[in-house]
């Protein structure tokens, strides 16, 4: 497998090369040069399998070249081993059509850990074969920081520093954090947005001395390792529910557009997917893209769901890209103008071919507040902001009722004990392997949202120069 940057002048790399990379040389994304695909009969036969034989079926085109069945499931297994549930993501029922994806019972309780576990590992599996030392640069709206943090704390050759936006994640997702304290962890709260981080990690990238000075790379969703992880799951519960004699449906809370890319690579790959709905917030960048063509850059209003308080999503180019024709250069041109107006006019043409697999859902408080207690009065789930936003745009939906709709759940409910008990009156309890969480001390510096002062905070700590 090959893989090629969605602005089309960077060099095509093996799975290897695209991990250790992260984002392309030209400011692109990577993706592969051709979407695999599964025949029915060989999504059929999933039917049944361990989540972990799950992945290394899925996985298995994305990472030919690099990794043979054996090492991959060995990889599989040490990643999904750390999940407290035997499934690793359960599918629960809510009602007669409406089904949560529990992805959230990872080490750091977020659907960030079922692609970041196996990240870490993927890193030191081929840093071993490579004298090198590698600076792993991110930006997080709250579950991303810790979840890398997690996978990546004490790996030899690695050191990662975190950024995010001080005062804008919860308490919990910010001690998951700032409270690791391995040597090669360092967590930055910079005086801005997530958008503001989102743009510093590309600024470094594009920064080519810098870069390549500290071999950077990335954890964030423009990693396409961290990206295939997450084609698993749709996969897993899609067959679960009649894949692939019967369509689904899923409903994906999202800001970055990760997530919900993941979904339309399944889809890509075979799976019957019969719509994907795009739940945003009131930071709606992406519902207003799809409905009506306008992709432009607003304020973040800082919600309840900070997760989602994005503007910027960066893995929208990845579909833009094939919206293009996988023409690089035409987007390109594109995403360039994008970047010095902070506008994008989305074509009719495009929209409409978008369309015939995603709607979107711009879901306010109260109609957030009301998913979560419906939920929790009627299905006996209690779901945090995020997944609450997912269900109520799942409900929205207008769909053939014998399709089931599968809201990814993508954080535990105590992340966000405040919002929770809002809603239900009841404060869920973190999972006691997190430990004395409240207790522990903190290490995180400030610092202004300034590529200047971020380059020397790196330089400052960084074990080694490439």
């Amino acid at each position: 497998m090959q893989y090629v940057s969605t602005r089309g002048s960077a060099p095509r790399l093996g799975f290897e090369d695209v991990t250790l990379a992260g984002l392309a040389s030209d400011g692109g994304l990577y993706v592969p040069d051709q979407w695999p695909s599964f025949t029915t009969a060989e999504i059929a036969a999933m039917r049944g399998l361990s989540y972990v034989d799950t992945a290394v079926a899925v996985m298995r085109p994305f990472v030919a070249g690099a990794l043979d069945d054996q090492e991959l499931k060995a990889l599989c297994e040490a990643a999904y081993g750390r999940f407290a549930h035997a499934a690793v993501v359960p599918l629960k029922q809510l009602d007669h059509r409406q089904w949560l994806l529990e992805l959230f019972h990872g080490p750091t309780l977020a659907f960030k850990d079922v692609a970041l576990q196996l990240l870490g590992l993927l890193f030191e599996r081929f840093l071993a074969k490579r004298d090198t030392h590698l600076t792993v640069i991110g930006a997080t709206s709250g579950d991303t920081g810790s979840a890398a943090i997690d996978a990546l704390a004490g790996r030899a050759k690695v050191d990662i520093f975190m950024l995010h936006p001080k005062g804008r994640v919860s308490e919990v997702q910010r001690r998951q954090m700032t409270t690791v304290l391995a040597p090669n962890v360092h967590n930055i709260a910079i005086e801005g947005s997530f958008d503001d981080a989102q743009a510093l990690v590309k600024a470094m990238f594009a920064d080519a001395g810098f870069a390549n000075r500290f071999n950077l790379s990335a954890v964030n969703s423009i990693n396409w390792a961290r990206l295939m992880a997450q084609v698993v799951y749709y996969f897993y519960a899609g067959v679960q529910l009649g894949a692939p004699d019967r369509p689904v449906a899923f409903s994906v809370p999202t800001g970055n557009f990760g997530d919900v890319f993941a979904g339309y690579v399944a889809a890509r790959m075979g799976l019957p997917v019969a719509k994907l709905v795009v739940a945003t917030n009131v930071n709606d960048i992406l519902h207003r893209a799809l409905s009506t063509g306008d992709y432009s850059v607003g304020t973040v209003t800082p919600t309840s769901a900070p997760s989602m308080d994005i503007q910027v999503s960066s893995n929208f180019e990845r579909l833009l890209f094939d919206l293009h024709g996988r023409d690089g250069a035409a987007l390109n041109a594109t995403m360039n103008g994008f970047e010095s107006s902070r506008r994008l006019d989305i074509p009719a043409a495009m929209r409409s071919e978008a369309a015939g697999l995603f709607s979107s859902a711009r879901i306010d408080a109260d109609r957030m507040q009301m998913a979560m207690r419906w939920a929790h009065d009627r299905a006996g789930e209690t779901i945090d902001p995020h997944s609450a936003i997912g269900l109520a745009a799942a409900q929205d939906a207008e769909l053939d009722a014998s399709i089931p709709v599968v809201t990814l759940a993508t954080a535990h409910p105590a992340k966000f004990g405040d919002a929770v008990e809002r809603a239900t009156g009841v404060r869920p309890t973190l999972p006691a392997r997190i430990g004395e969480l409240f207790e522990r001390q903190e290490r995180y510096v400030v610092l202004p949202a300034e590529i200047g002062a971020i380059e020397q905070f790196v330089a400052d700590q960084s074990v080694t120069a490439a």
